[in-house]
């Protein structure tokens, strides 16, 4: 179900997965690479305002992509969400291109080729499958676009009988809520 505004949600979710549009310095502006130009974004502050607080059941899992320039940020989002840091790599994305080589990305002192998503958690929420793995290599495909593993990965983690939302998300998906201003209303990655 696509979510118009999320400040008028009264349910409440077991697993909240995010990926928020972050703000940060770039001074590289050439070819008009950064997050900046392909969506808007947030500062901390405003993403420290969303009601991401009210949506969480009293035991809910938090999973939540970062940049890696803002480790700290990201912590005190968390809090501000009203989660408690468990893990900054709960999954590691490792770009390939569509050939299956390394990705050659952008980055500050090194050439990053991996995105991180951290893993925090309000109450006891139960793990249900402890097979679950941290790497996922997959190929890169629009701007920030995520794999639909790490998805699939998630719901094995918590178990497919849960409330799921994904926030900032851009197509909707079997199973999941979901929230964000570039949704196609597409019904992808169908979980068996």
């Amino acid at each position: 179900m696509i979510i118009d505004d999320i400040g008028t949600i009264d349910k409440k979710y077991d697993v909240i997965y995010a990926d928020p549009a972050w703000s940060y310095t770039d001074k590289c502006n050439s070819g008009k690479r950064g997050a900046g130009f392909k969506y808007p974004c947030m500062n901390l502050s405003d993403l420290m305002q969303l009601p991401v607080k009210r949506l969480a059941a009293d035991n809910c899992f938090l999973f939540m992509w970062h940049v890696g320039p803002m480790p700290l940020e990201a912590l005190k989002l968390v809090e501000a969400w009203g989660f408690t840091f468990k893990n900054m790599k709960a999954f590691t994305w490792v770009k390939k291109t569509k050939n299956g080589l390394d990705h050659f990305g952008m980055g500050n002192y090194t050439r990053a080729n991996s995105e991180d998503c951290l893993i925090a958690v309000k109450g006891r929420p139960k793990r249900v499958d402890a097979s679950v793995r941290q790497i996922v290599k997959a190929a890169k495909r629009a701007h920030s676009q995520k794999p639909d593993e790490v998805r699939d990965r998630i719901v094995k983690l918590a178990g497919d009988d849960k409330n799921f939302i994904e926030l900032f998300a851009r197509h909707e998906h079997k199973l999941w809520d979901c929230w964000g201003n570039e949704i196609e209303s597409v019904q992808l990655n169908e979980v068996a």
